[in-house]
């Protein structure tokens, strides 16, 4: 890959290069983890017989922790190694959809988009905001982004595709005058971007393309003007949308991307029969769907309802710590 980036031959089809590139960096940034590890083994070997020649306690504790460390390094590399599906080094689209409720669930839409985008910043990886719905009162109706690669962040998609499905909150309500507790759902649909070279095909006949302006206040994610374009697909009921950007061209391009994204996603899914729906947006955003319970009173609780991993700390899974639940998902996926 090396040989044939740098053939100035490869730039004469320019979505092939960036193709090329991309694999190839991510091949790169994998052999300079490994190597890596293998050295930082063979230092704290060293420093631990030197630490055991000379009967050192501290020197062979200090040695133990790095060894220690460098197990869990080792663990995650694995897991990283199982991102072999077909689209799992992709950047990817994450939705997030308040089920029935109200402002209790629009609330809860809202802290999961920030759950989401915490782990994401946390982890080097680049957000770019695609549509949001703002709630009447409080929150948000429905809201995309795009988590894309950067640097040492890679395979958002790998990572991110066992989320898709239904997330229960249980809390007292901020919004109940009588502090009584409720229990609210949103949605959660994630799915890679197209590459460049994989072809959708989709018909202008299938199509039926709205423009409209933006709803709500406003702000660093909406703009106030007639440009937001929602694309629905009529043969599976595919809907997306898209209101980012001033220009109403860019809107759509961006808008028939994500189309392309979650037509090509659906027949991942069947390729790789997979057991869920491959519509998210079509299951009932309620009871007996839910893939995980988030609890926050009357005790802390964050509970995988496929994996069975458990957290105590629900806040800290509210600020982005999900790692638990993605690592058991990969891995339960693979077994």
């Amino acid at each position: 890959m090396e040989d044939e980036s740098q053939d100035p031959a490869l730039w004469q089809e320019p979505a092939h290069a960036q193709k090329v590139m991309r694999e190839r960096d991510q091949l790169s940034n994998a052999l300079n983890r490994i190597t890596k590890i293998e050295k930082d083994l063979k230092d704290a070997l060293e420093l631990f017989e030197l630490g055991s020649s000379e009967n050192d306690l501290d020197v062979m504790g200090a040695a133990e922790k790095d060894i220690a460390l460098l197990h869990q390094k080792i663990k995650r590399l694995r897991l990283e190694s199982l991102l072999s599906g077909e689209a799992d080094a992709n950047n990817c689209f994450l939705e997030v959809h308040a089920g029935a409720g109200g402002t209790e669930a629009q609330d809860w839409a809202l802290m999961l988009s920030r759950m989401y985008m915490r782990w994401a910043e946390s982890k080097g990886y680049k957000i770019e905001w695609i549509e949001e719905s703002p709630g009447e009162e409080a929150g948000l109706k429905s809201a995309t982004f795009k988590i894309i690669s950067h640097k040492d962040a890679d395979h958002p998609y790998g990572w991110l595709k066992g989320e898709s499905g239904v997330h229960r909150l249980v809390r007292i309500s901020p919004f109940d005058a009588n502090a009584r507790r409720h229990t609210s759902f949103a949605s959660v649909w994630v799915y890679p971007e197209v590459d460049e070279t994989i072809d959708i095909q989709i018909e202008d006949k299938d199509l039926r393309i709205d423009t409209y302006r933006a709803s709500g206040a406003g702000g660093q994610h909406v703009n106030k003007t007639d440009s937001a374009i929602r694309i629905t697909h009529i043969p599976t009921g595919v809907v997306v949308q898209c209101q980012n950007d001033r220009s109403q061209h860019r809107n759509r391009a961006q808008a028939m991307s994500m189309l392309k994204a979650r037509l090509y996603e659906v027949e991942l899914k069947k390729r790789e029969e997979a057991i869920q729906a491959s519509e998210a947006s079509k299951t009932e955003i309620g009871w007996g769907h839910q893939i995980r319970s988030y609890v926050l009173q009357p005790y802390q609780m964050v509970k995988d309802l496929r994996t069975h991993v458990e957290k105590g700390n629900a806040h800290g899974v509210l600020e982005g710590d999900i790692d638990v639940f993605l690592e058991a998902a990969l891995a339960h996926k693979i077994s």
